[in-house]
């Protein structure tokens, strides 16, 4: 019953519960950065700065910068709200390429968002003009 001193160890158990220990370690770190990269992405940052969770004192200051920042993204929204606000329906994104001689040589200019339809909203009557009749919408 006794070992008489000697302790044996199965090391095939040891191995097997370290090994598995650090499978499941890079999983989680894998998944970690995953969801810190798509956040930051979301919130108009570069998705790197995910890697920054990992740095220990960093990752404070990150956290801080991401909750009590000024987001790229409500930048942007609120350029767009500005725009809209004065009257310019689709405003013009800043130029990214050179103009050049042949309009193949570089891709268009899209709008950052895709326009998405009204549905249920108010149909526009047409304003007439002075000594004019209004004009019902046209159905189509």
């Amino acid at each position: 019953m006794y070992n008489n001193g000697t302790s044996s160890v199965n090391t095939g158990a040891v191995t097997g519960i370290v090994l598995s220990s650090v499978i499941f370690s890079l999983i989680a770190i894998i998944f970690a950065v995953i969801i810190y990269w798509r956040i930051f992405s979301k919130a108009g940052y570069s998705g790197a700065l995910s890697l920054l969770m990992f740095v220990p004192i960093a990752n404070i200051i990150v956290l801080c910068v991401l909750a009590f920042g000024n987001w790229p993204i409500y930048k942007e929204l609120n350029y767009l709200r500005q725009q809209e606000a004065q009257g310019q329906r689709n405003p013009v994104a800043p130029q990214q390429y050179p103009q050049s001689s042949s309009p193949a040589a570089y891709p268009q200019q899209f709008p950052s968002s895709p326009q998405y339809p009204q549905y249920g909203q108010p149909q526009q009557y047409n304003q007439p003009q002075p000594g004019q009749q209004p004009q019902p919408p046209q159905n189509r």
